[in-house]
């Protein structure tokens, strides 16, 4: 005998667990602004034709899991490709590239856009601002048709493509 039990005579065990139940509600509100968030701060894929921010880089980031999400489980690439802007200064409107916050909006809306294609939200406004000669700030709320919208404010979003 090598002490260890056959399996066939061990008693299965019982296991229990206790509940904490919330208000349904709220819960849903967290986790869609856990949805949200995950969405801003998680690097999203580039496209093939996105110029990537360091000169002579191939990494186009992303994950792994996002080849073929669509086919394979009905899903949406996760994340932002925000992180595109990593190297970019703030400028504004009269700037050849244009406005670093334009740039900002479209990553937000194509971020976002999901969450209403899912039917998750019924709609959304993302309007980044420009709050200082080093910083842009975001304010995100997605509306979810006869439920109280969820808003979220970015603060220092800059910060967050900057690290």
């Amino acid at each position: 005998m090598s002490g260890v039990p056959d399996p066939i005579t061990v008693a299965p065990h019982a296991v229990t667990f206790d509940w904490l139940l919330g208000d349904a509600a709220e819960e849903a509100e967290d986790e869609l602004r856990s949805a949200v968030i995950i969405a801003l701060a998680t690097d999203r894929r580039a496209e093939d034709d996105d110029a990537l921010p360091s000169p002579g880089d191939t990494n186009r980031r992303g994950w792994w899991g996002d080849t073929n999400a669509d086919v394979l489980f009905d899903a949406w690439p996760i994340g932002s490709r925000i992180w595109l802007l990593s190297r970019t200064k703030i400028t504004g409107p009269e700037a050849k590239a244009g406005a670093t916050v334009a740039h900002v909006q479209t990553y937000l809306n194509e971020c976002l856009q999901p969450f209403v294609d899912a039917e998750i939200a019924s709609a959304f406004t993302a309007n980044p601002e420009r709050t200082g000669v080093e910083s842009i700030a975001a304010d995100v709320v997605l509306y979810r048709g006869p439920l109280s919208a969820v808003a979220l404010r970015f603060a220092d979003l800059w910060s967050l493509i900057k690290s």
